[in-house]
């Protein structure tokens, strides 16, 4: 397989890889579902306004999300510290079969419910396996929070520029661009998945599972240089 000899990817690489999976797979939530799966900020704004409504019904799928995300981010949380020693290749495994299911599970007649459980789940569990770049903290599936620092960083590019501190003023450029690049990535996932919902729904989660799978591969080898020092 051509994938076992490449290097593993670098974590601006992994970040790119996965914010762009994140914001596909809650396109596709969105535009199949009518809820996010990724984003629960959304979620938790419709569920407060149904509630509201004494809607109760009608808040059960943006309910079932966030409940379910929160599963993942549990059995994420639990596989990063405590349970295996190399957690990342066996959570996007994991996350790549639950979309790998639905795959085959849209061939049938399930709930919709069943399916929103499921993706949340699945985003829950992927969110936890890369929360900082170098000294930066991304989210994969907050995205105001890295708007928020993009702004952050770009005041203070030119408070150091304005006090001629060039190196200060690169560094939060530098930052406020990575962030940046990790939103794009969202952005343009959401933009694939219009594509794939338009044009092969049954078919849609196949990209993102296929991505997975090869992050799994990558990140489940060990860099060339470890291989070399072992006795």
């Amino acid at each position: 397989m051509a994938l076992r000899w490449m290097p593993p990817p670098s974590e601006k690489t992994l970040a790119m890889c996965l914010a762009l999976i994140a914001g596909y797979v809650d396109a596709c939530g969105l535009r199949v579902f009518g809820t996010y799966v990724s984003f629960m900020s959304g979620n938790t704004t419709h569920t407060g306004v149904l509630l509201g409504r004494r809607q109760l019904v009608a808040a059960m799928p943006f309910l079932i999300a966030i409940v379910f995300f929160v599963g993942g981010s549990f059995v994420g949380v639990w596989l990063n510290h405590w349970a295996v020693r190399r957690p990342r290749p066996l959570l996007f495994t994991v996350v790549a079969t639950l979309l790998g299911s639905m795959i085959v599970s849209m061939h049938y007649s399930i709930h919709p419910r069943i399916w929103i459980a499921m993706l949340a789940l699945a985003m829950g569990m992927m969110n936890t396996t890369l929360s900082q770049i170098e000294s930066e903290s991304v989210s994969l599936t907050f995205v105001t929070g890295n708007l928020s620092r993009i702004g952050r960083h770009l005041a203070l590019a030119l408070k150091s520029a304005l006090v001629e501190d060039a190196d200060s003023s690169h560094a939060h450029l530098r930052h406020a661009f990575l962030l940046s690049s990790v939103w794009l990535a969202v952005l343009s996932g959401a933009v694939l998945s219009g594509t794939a919902v338009a044009y092969f729904p049954q078919w849609m989660l196949l990209p993102p599972f296929l991505l997975l799978m090869a992050l799994a591969v990558m990140t489940g080898r060990r860099p060339s240089a470890a291989r070399d020092s072992r006795p």
